[in-house]
């Protein structure tokens, strides 16, 4: 008899989009998954998954989007000190035209999403109401996004207290625990800072373009945010630096901050990684935060990663 099999996925921004291939591989090679806990971008892709049980949409999505134009929202060399000040109705606008505009009690499979309270520093597993809100504070990553007001409590992103929730998918009745760490270890991590968004020709269908065009109206949206921060900016850089000789690859304020957070969450997660049955660790250590444009590169070492795991996942299952 099979055992309920519980999918824990971990954060790690640009490089969670590995959970893709992830659950691609398990799809494809009749892995059931019966429940998924989720923190940050893995309970952006859980989400999409518990929907329906299908991760395609997902991956063409991640594939097709126009990365150039989203990039204006999370590229820290341009703005990111203005991403606390984008509207929060904006971002659950977005998160709804991926996951969908629905409750916890119309997903296929059960979900839940690892937050925290950044009131009391305690987590919060989310398992009712909107999933896409309940997405939204599970990302909304300290400074970057302001913190989430959900049922009379301000939330931040989960990966402060539970980067990799292999125990809140045991507290829903699984039996064996497959989970998908992302993060890696602080002396084997890339260099800190992104690259520029590529200039290739994206696909665009119907569902990308009106996807593209949500994208469009949030940039507008802040887009006098955008340009007063960059002004701002650029006038208190010049004032700090005058006469100063500054290495040009210095990482920006943003950049450390968000790699002291991974660093942090590493520790968190290596403690948490224990209790899994099976640790998939895929092969992301060059992507940096916020290369959300090398999904394709993280979806095939997702797939890649169950492969080499797999007959050790069916053999402790009892998967024929």
């Amino acid at each position: 008899m099979n055992k309920k099999i519980g999918l824990a996925l971990g954060g790690g921004a640009a490089r969670g989009l590995a959970h893709i291939g992830v659950l691609k591989a398990l799809v494809e090679n009749n892995v059931p998954i019966d429940v998924i806990a989720g923190t940050s971008i893995g309970a952006l892709v859980g989400a999409c998954f518990a929907k329906d049980g299908e991760i395609n949409t997902l991956e063409e999505i991640v594939l097709n989007i126009d990365w150039r134009q989203l990039a204006l929202l999370l590229d820290p060399n341009l703005a990111l000190l203005k991403k606390g000040f984008i509207h929060g109705e904006k971002i659950k606008e977005l998160l709804c035209s991926i996951i969908g505009d629905m409750g916890f009690k119309d997903l296929r499979i059960p979900l839940r999403v690892i937050a925290t309270d950044v009131t009391t520093g305690k987590e919060v597993v989310i398992k009712s109401g909107s999933v896409a809100e309940a997405v939204r504070a599970s990302i909304s990553i300290p400074v970057i996004f302001t913190p989430v007001k959900f049922k009379n409590k301000f939330l931040v992103d989960g990966g402060i207290v539970n980067p990799v929730p292999v125990d809140v998918a045991k507290n829903m009745g699984a039996e064996f625990i497959i989970a998908c760490n992302v993060i890696p270890e602080p002396q084997k991590r890339g260099r800190i800072t992104s690259e520029t968004i590529d200039s290739r020709n994206y696909t665009r269908n119907k569902s990308m373009s009106k996807l593209n065009n949500k994208i469009d109206k949030l940039i507008q949206a802040n887009k006098d945010k955008i340009e007063a921060i960059c002004e701002f900016t650029g006038i208190l850089k010049n004032k700090i630096y005058k006469g100063q000789q500054i290495d040009p690859n210095t990482p920006n304020i943003i950049d450390v901050l968000i790699h002291s957070f991974y660093i942090m969450e590493y520790k968190i997660a290596a403690s948490n990684l224990k209790k899994a049955d099976i640790i998939i660790n895929p092969e992301v250590n060059d992507i940096s935060t916020l290369e959300f444009h090398k999904g394709a590169e993280a979806i095939a070492e997702g797939y890649k990663s169950v492969l080499d795991v797999l007959p050790k996942i069916k053999k402790k299952a009892n998967i024929c």
